[in-house]
């Protein structure tokens, strides 16, 4: 029996096991999985990035460059590939933008790693050339933060619409003019005392098809997809009373029977109960309040009595809609229907149903005061330009996000990536030891941001990386590509500017992963788990 058993690992581990070990089986092959995914997010880099068509699990399709969509939506099994993903998550949740350079960057990095490998350097050596180079990187990155950016007022639109034209560019080219000054008023408005704690849940997006880009609007306060039940459609300065668990009659929590001898009796049972609702409905409207929101169903008979005493009647099935309701107009939700104290009630200074676009929308506006939620209302002619235009919107939020935490400024359209290119050029110059080839291979890798932006846009790429080498080696080092003129031009006259921020964690991230992938030398699979597979739970609701 013993002599049958099998040499070596396959002895040593269960039967069904999977291993691979040496350069040719794992860290090629890892390099590869990463090089096809930075592939397929590559060409949605930038203004002139393509749509990718993703069709997920549960058959939603999206339509989008937002490259941090794409991947979520892939299933990415391969472990290095995940390791890729995972790092643009980070930067995802990090910044919110810049998602794309990161896996396209870091993929770059380790398409060059293989062209060393291949010619015969160690990874460890690879690993220590990149490290030294990300420091390097941003020693550099923090000499070409454009002077004078570091202090900003965040309530200052224009500067805000400056720092968020890129990143919002990058997903709808050609209407950022429209859309950021949107996007910064809207954050403006609920920007709180201390900027840090601004919160990107404050700025809401109602999608209603119809209309288009020109009839977005911004509204201070909510937007609710849906009518008010009842015959009044509008209630302006109003005390608003919010309960959770609906208005009805409530139902005893055990069970009882009644027992009913005379005809007279069900008679005064039936009206005992109108009068039990009337007097809770009529407490809620002596104490001011015009609005009720009810969390659960409203019952036929209070929505009657409401009427009789002229309130307003909303239903808000959503817990997570019902809280930001609570937060627009400072109410405090109660559990059941009673007579609520004059501190739980909250205020807005109208409350309108509206018709958009065929859609019946309910809009609770607060003018005055501090303003805790804003609404960004987005038109457009289909579902799918609708979700591409609130991920712009996102994008945009999020940006507005990092600036309140850290304003500062670099040049955009890849002038930074060719100034950090040369630089670390020269830089590997100096360095001695086997360092210098992956030092090198990190600026050349930079070099992809240009290329990607120029061959996206359909211009020769070479011509552009060229001319753009040349016009920094000449000491202009704010030159990047004009995309419509398809030249070189300094971007300082363009406007285009991309934050610190993002650009530090996207090149940090992206360099961790690569040297987390190039650090792997075997692979070894266990034999999967048997018995049924497990169906991934559907997915939740957006919020």
């Amino acid at each position: 029996m013993a002599l049958l058993q099998p040499h070596g690992i396959q002895g040593m581990l269960k039967e069904g096991h999977k291993h691979f070990s040496g350069l040719d089986e794992a860290v090629l092959k890892n390099i590869d999985a990463c090089k096809q995914l930075s592939t397929i997010t590559r060409t949605s880099l930038g203004p002139n990035g393509m749509n990718k068509m993703v069709i997920n699990h549960l058959d939603k399709l999206f339509v989008t460059n937002d490259a941090a969509t794409i991947v979520n939506e892939l299933e990415v099994q391969h472990p290095a590939a995940k390791i890729l993903v995972l790092a643009g998550k980070a930067q995802q949740e990090e910044i919110g933008d810049g998602a794309n350079l990161t896996i396209s960057f870091a993929g770059e990095l380790l398409q060059n790693a293989e062209e060393l490998i291949r010619s015969g350097l160690h990874p460890s050596e690879i690993i220590s050339g990149y490290s030294k180079a990300i420091n390097k990187t941003i020693e550099l990155l923090d000499e070409l933060v454009e002077k004078g950016s570091e202090t900003m007022d965040v309530r200052n639109k224009d500067q805000a619409v400056i720092r968020m034209k890129a990143s919002v560019a990058s997903k709808q080219f050609g209407q950022e003019d429209i859309l950021c000054p949107l996007i910064a008023e809207a954050c403006i408005q609920v920007c709180p005392k201390n900027p840090a704690n601004f919160n990107v849940d404050n700025v809401r997006v109602a999608k209603l098809l119809g209309g288009g880009l020109h009839n977005c609007t911004i509204i201070r306060g909510m937007v609710l997809k849906n009518d008010a039940v009842g015959s009044i459609k509008k209630v302006e300065k109003a005390k608003i009373a919010v309960f959770v668990g609906g208005v009805d009659t409530s139902a005893t929590e055990t069970k009882g029977t009644v027992l009913i001898q005379s005809a007279e009796q069900l008679e005064n049972y039936a009206k005992t109960e109108e009068a039990k609702v009337e007097e809770l409905i009529k407490a809620v409207a002596e104490s001011g309040a015009k609005v009720i929101v009810s969390g659960g169903a409203v019952g036929e008979m209070a929505l009657h009595f409401c009427e009789r005493y002229k309130l307003m009647v909303l239903k808000i099935s959503s817990k997570f809609e019902l809280r930001r309701f609570c937060r627009t107009t400072g109410s405090i939700a109660m559990l059941k229907l009673s007579k609520p104290n004059p501190e739980d009630l909250g205020y807005a200074d109208s409350v309108s149903v509206e018709e958009v676009g065929g859609v019946l929308v309910t809009i609770v506006k607060n003018e005055v005061g501090g303003n805790s939620v804003s609404t960004l209302v987005l038109r457009a002619s289909t579902d799918s330009i609708l979700d591409d235009l609130e991920r712009a919107v996102d994008d945009g939020v999020n940006t507005y996000k990092a600036l309140c935490r850290d304003s500062r400024i670099v040049p955009g359209a890849a002038a930074t990536e060719i100034e950090l290119a040369s630089r670390l050029k020269e830089f590997s110059f100096k360095e001695t030891g086997l360092d210098q080839y992956a030092i090198t291979k990190f600026a050349e890798s930079f070099e992809m941001v240009p290329k990607t932006l120029a061959e996206n846009a359909g211009l020769n790429s070479m011509e552009i990386i060229s001319s753009l080498y040349a016009e920094h080696a000449a000491g202009n080092s704010k030159v990047g590509i004009n995309l419509e003129e398809g030249a070189c031009k300094d971007v300082s006259t363009l406007n285009i500017w991309d934050l610190y921020v993002t650009k530090f964690f996207a090149l940090k991230f992206a360099a961790d992963a690569a040297c987390t992938v190039l650090r792997v030398d075997q692979i070894i699979m266990a034999k999967p788990a048997g018995g049924p597979r497990r169906e991934q739970p559907a997915g939740m609701d957006e919020d």
